[in-house]
């Protein structure tokens, strides 16, 4: 075993830092009374780490080289009334490390006071500095189509993947999957949490895996279940050569040592009353994991934006923000827009100019906080995606919501100088019901996640058409395809920023669970290839989309006159007449038509487009005086562009799309 010693160290950076033919350590701890490095090379050794300055234990260990392997035990007081909880028989994760070696799982190794867990944790490993890849492609909000995906899960089934490949960032940026996301107009690909993560006791109990991997636990190590850091660079770089940005989904609200139940892994034993809000010695939980993370703290603030700096500077482009108004919770618990962490970031002179987009709800009280993100925030609109079901589905009553979501969500998002961009609209996401699923279940089907159905969204405003479940009957698998058709031309024909589930382009189902977070398998997984005809629909919104930009505006619409005397936004029913207030109001009412043009407020005078949306049977919609084409009917998919009468006819559960001629 080789033998190692340990001199004065500095504190200017935090974690591992390989320099000076050797590597200094430094390690925040407010609370602890002494800090050993353990370095693991044929066995343990021990090593205290001779500097403090401030809250920064540190030192610097020669002849030491990446990918050396070590953590920390951390010696202090055990007083959890007091917020405490140090016990130096943890080996514990470096909050800074670059990697980890082997993916962590929860085991009762881990648990009791006293108990050693070096023969169980993994180990942090140094890491030397990467080069950072190309920038992105910087697209703007406004030609922005996002595909939500997970990494395993995108390719673990994908035939024209390479199978060393599949399940693995270099698969997410395998040749198969960038030409199916350039066919399909993707500019952007947000990934579900790729920090390490555990799998933590509550699914390992169940015999089944976190698959979703909102336990984080290393904020500055990609999981090793998915490859390297260099092959996480090589996912990057591949993303950017063919013109797709890379927005990651960070969970930094939480961490995935849990309750006072869990294990002690990193942040509970290196300093567990500065990284968590604490009440009477036990944990806030506003984020319904066990835990929430203290940003009010300075050096907590520090660890997530020296965390972003750290995925920017690997070529990240954005970032989705999951329960994001954990974050925004001032020492008293309340939502501040203008708080602390919100107010560091958006000062940022590189994370500001990132994409940033925040889930905008926690389960702490007065968490549901839709629209009440600072620009540059865009934010999750779940008001976009359950109103679109239910107009598709057949309420009563939903004309109104409809126009609101076409619009933008005006009435939610316009206000402190927001642009008509704010709103990501989505009609599924990872949490819920895929696409399919959605007009193949009235019902959740949740058994394989072991909580007797008592997981996943309620109220999930689907609808299976008849039967529940896959069917072969003709009849029916047409009118679910149909209706799939038409909700997605209302997303990507909404003003906003369009963002969709992996596999629903081919209609992926989940078997009816809207629940996967535990579901590492076919179920979780997209079954490829799919419904290709599907894909190539998807193709053709995507291409329309990007090619009008009437329909991706960046200011907001609101009916007003523009200098030629046309008004920007015209709502109008089948008949061509502009409604009255008893026709919004009329409950029977289920079609409804947009006449778009450039916003009143700016000089771009794109060609105009007309769109109806029809939930209720067949019927005669009148278009607006001009000279139309239509450019797309959603019951008719492989129609080519044709000239438009006065009239059209509009099939049941379908959109029609025309565009005015020059």
């Amino acid at each position: 075993m080789a033998e190692y010693t340990i001199h004065a160290g500095h504190t200017r950076g935090l974690g591992a830092t390989p320099e000076a033919g050797g590597v200094n350590f430094a390690l925040f701890s407010a609370n602890a009374e002494r800090v050993e490095l353990c370095l693991f090379e044929g066995g343990e050794q021990r090593l205290d780490l001779p500097t403090r300055e401030g809250d920064i234990w540190a030192g610097h260990v020669p002849g030491l080289a990446p990918g050396a392997a070590y953590g920390f035990r951390v010696y202090g007081p055990w007083a959890p009334d007091k917020g405490h909880r140090f016990d130096p028989a943890k080996l514990l994760l470096d909050p800074y490390a670059r990697a980890i070696s082997a993916p962590l799982r929860w085991g009762a190794g881990l648990m009791g006071r006293g108990v050693d867990t070096a023969g169980v944790v993994p180990k942090s490993l140094v890491v030397a500095p990467a080069a950072a890849p190309p920038h992105g492609p910087r697209r703007p909000w406004c030609e922005t189509v996002i595909c939500e995906a997970h990494v395993k899960g995108l390719t673990a089934l994908h035939a024209q993947v390479p199978e060393a490949l599949r399940g693995t960032y270099a698969g997410v940026a395998a040749p198969a999957m960038l030409d199916h996301f350039t066919r399909l107009g993707v500019t952007a690909v947000e990934l579900l949490p790729v920090h390490a993560f555990i799998d933590d006791r509550f699914v390992v109990e169940r015999s089944l895996r976190n698959y979703w991997g909102y336990q984080s636990l290393g904020f500055f190590a990609p999981d090793p279940r998915y490859g390297s850091t260099e092959s996480f660079s090589a996912m990057v770089a591949g993303l950017h050569g063919a013109g797709i940005e890379l927005i990651l989904d960070v969970v930094f609200n939480h961490t995935g040592e849990g309750d006072a139940e869990g294990p002690t892994l990193a942040f509970r034993g290196i300093d567990n009353a500065s990284y968590y809000r604490l009440r009477e010695g036990g944990y806030v939980n506003d984020t319904g994991c066990g835990n929430t993370l203290n940003l009010s703290h300075p050096m907590v603030l520090r660890l997530v934006m020296d965390s972003l700096r750290h995925w920017a500077q690997l070529g990240v482009d954005g970032f989705r923000f999951d329960l994001a108004t954990t974050l925004a919770r001032g020492r008293r618990g309340g939502f501040d827009a203008a708080g602390l962490f919100l107010s560091t970031l958006r000062q940022d002179p590189v994370l500001a100019g990132l994409k940033l987009i925040a889930e905008p709800w926690d389960l702490g009280q007065g968490g549901y906080r839709l629209g009440g993100f600072p620009h540059p925030f865009a934010e999750w609109n779940d008001r976009f995606r359950d109103g679109v079901r239910r107009f598709w589905r057949g309420d009563a009553g939903m004309l109104p919501d409809l126009a609101r979501r076409l619009a933008g969500s005006a009435e939610t998002f316009e206000h402190s100088g927001r642009g008509a961009v704010a709103s990501v609209n989505y009609l599924a996401s990872h949490d819920g019901f895929t696409l399919q699923d959605i007009v193949s279940f009235a019902e959740k089907h949740n058994a394989a996640n072991g909580e007797l159905g008592r997981d996943g969204h309620g109220e999930n405003f689907s609808d299976n058409l008849g039967v529940e479940g896959a069917t072969e009957n003709p009849a029916m698998c047409a009118a679910r395809a149909a209706r799939v058709r038409a909700m997605l031309a209302t997303l990507f024909l909404a003003q906003g920023v369009p963002m969709w589930l992996a596999g629903d382009e081919i209609g992926n189902s989940q078997g009816g669970n809207n629940n996967a977070y535990a579901q590492d398998n076919a179920t979780g997984w997209v079954n490829w290839p799919g419904d290709v005809a599907l894909a190539a629909y998807v193709a053709r919104l995507a291409t329309l989309r990007a090619a009008n930009p009437v329909l991706r505006q960046g200011r907001w619409l609101h009916g007003r006159g523009r200098a030629d005397g046309l008004r920007d936004l015209v709502w109008r029913l089948p008949t061509g007449a502009e409604p009255h207030p008893a026709d919004w109001h009329n409950p029977a009412a289920r079609c409804l038509c947009m006449e778009v043009r450039g916003a009143a407020e700016g000089s771009e005078n794109p060609r105009a487009a007309f769109a109806a949306f029809n939930a209720g049977g067949p019927c005669r919609v009148m278009l607006p005086p001009g000279n139309w084409v239509l450019a797309l009917d959603s019951a008719r998919p492989d129609a080519p562009e044709t000239p438009a009468g006065a009239g059209a006819e509009l099939a049941a559960q379908s959109v029609q799309l025309f565009l005015e001629r020059s």
